[in-house]
């Protein structure tokens, strides 16, 4: 008799499974898109911006530990 599967889940882990750099580094990144503030950003720049942004809060949430 085969072994018991589970219908419907994925063999390969989603994206939330997936490792979360430090915010620290993370950090790192978006002030060096910043080297001089008196520059505005690129689109290019701002769309690099906007995703280490988003990077980086979730960097912050992995680093939360709950209440018990």
């Amino acid at each position: 008799m085969p072994p018991p599967t589970l219908t419907g889940m994925s063999p390969n882990p989603g994206p939330r499974a997936a490792a979360v750099r430090p915010a620290a580094v993370v950090n790192e990144d978006i002030r060096a898109l910043w080297h001089d503030a008196r520059v505005g950003l690129t689109d290019d720049q701002r769309a690099v911006y906007e995703r280490l942004l988003a990077e980086w809060a979730a960097a912050v949430r992995a680093d939360v530990v709950p209440a018990a």
